[in-house]
């Protein structure tokens, strides 16, 4: 209801403009064909408003349609090295954590088997060295021979490799902490940032990375100061698009937000289905509107270059000419002037500005807003 009303008053005021026009300045329109007058007061009823023409940053654009995403480098997918089941979870979703912070304990009988593995082999060592300095003096004295001399070094150097197993496999718990006694493995966090996923609970029953099934990932761990949008540009558009180039989102949770950002990686190659490219765009994010999986609309700056240029709310359509309304000096009376003139402009070009490539000077005063209204007038 609301913006019926809005336009049948633009509509009035249209008409009421153009009726004043006919009025007031049919002698001046005869004489000098192509010219509008309107006073002040009309100037300010049709919102007129006027700038000097001169150069401006013009560009082009490329839309494309992308994803939010974290940024890789600053994103850790925690699982556990163990398998057992879960006694205590000390983090909860949206919780901000810093490196080394408990995430869970977790009670597994792989603990203590680890342990005892390395306990073993070190035993074991222990025995194959001696054996094999005993072997080796009595080779010396001639009491052995090379044979059990050569069995005893192929033991000492298997025992050798089981504590180094045992050792290594002990090391990949230290990732966490682990107690050999009661058998619990603490998971910790691997980096500062805030908990964003969890899918595990109290009493639950995990599978270990290490025991040969399928891990599930217990916590996500992920800093939003910083992400990263991910994109596809068509292959035509590729030769335009480089690291470093500007990039305005949007996203349809803050329709009337635009974010700022930079390209920060384009793919070296196709996907052969669609023939497009991959590009990751890098974004500050502080006040952490954007959220990872959010669909995104990209706006790639390109084509950037100096050039004589209008808005496109300066140029209207008038029968089959593209023209700007230019203002001239005002007449004796106080009334203003303006001149339609035809002009030629780069259409192909994205952004809110097209170049004029004839038709217009710098230094032109022409009409940036409210052109339609003249043009309006103009064909009555």
């Amino acid at each position: 209801m609301m913006r019926s009303l809005r336009i049948l008053a633009r509509f009035a005021i249209i008409s009421s403009l153009i009726a004043c026009t006919k009025h007031e300045s049919a002698p001046a329109e005869t004489a000098e064909k192509g010219l509008l007058f309107l006073t002040h007061v009309q100037g300010e009823e049709a919102h007129i408003e006027t700038q000097i023409l001169g150069e401006e940053n013009v560009d082009d654009t490329i839309l494309t349609s992308g994803k939010v995403t974290f940024d890789d480098a600053h994103i850790s997918h925690v699982y556990s090295p163990v398998s057992g089941r879960v006694t205590r979870i000390a983090a909860q979703l949206g919780d901000k954590v810093k490196k080394g912070d408990v995430l869970a304990v977790i009670e597994s009988p792989e603990i203590g088997l680890a342990s005892s593995d390395v306990n073993k082999a070190q035993a074991d060592i222990v025995a194959a060295q001696h054996d094999l300095e005993r072997q080796k003096e009595l080779l010396a004295a001639h009491a052995s021979s090379q044979r059990d001399y050569e069995q005893s070094e192929d033991s000492y150097r298997k025992s050798k490799a089981e504590l180094d197993r045992a050792k290594q496999k002990v090391s990949l718990l230290r990732a966490g902490s682990f107690d050999a006694v009661t058998q619990t493995f603490t998971l910790r966090a691997e980096i500062d940032g805030e908990v964003v996923a969890r899918t595990v609970s109290p009493g639950m029953e995990i599978q270990g990375q290490y025991s040969g099934g399928t891990a599930l990932e217990l916590f996500t761990v992920g800093q939003l100061d910083k992400v990263w949008v991910v994109a596809d540009v068509y292959e035509q558009d590729l030769a335009r698009v480089h690291a470093g180039t500007r990039v305005s989102v949007k996203v349809m949770a803050y329709p009337d937000r635009v974010f700022d950002g930079k390209i920060a990686w384009v793919s070296g190659v196709l996907d052969k289905e669609s023939r497009t490219a991959k590009i990751r765009m890098n974004f500050d994010n502080p006040g952490l509107a954007l959220k990872p999986e959010m669909y995104a609309t990209a706006a790639i700056t390109v084509d950037e270059k100096k050039a004589l240029a209008v808005p496109r709310s300066a140029v209207v359509r008038v029968g089959d000419k593209t023209v700007v309304f230019v203002e001239k000096e005002p007449r004796p009376d106080g009334r203003r002037v303006f001149e339609r003139m035809p002009v030629i402009i780069d259409e192909t070009e994205g952004s809110k500005w097209l170049t004029i490539t004839h038709g217009l000077q710098k230094g032109n005063r022409y009409v940036s807003n409210g052109a339609i209204l003249l043009s309006g007038m103009d064909e009555s």
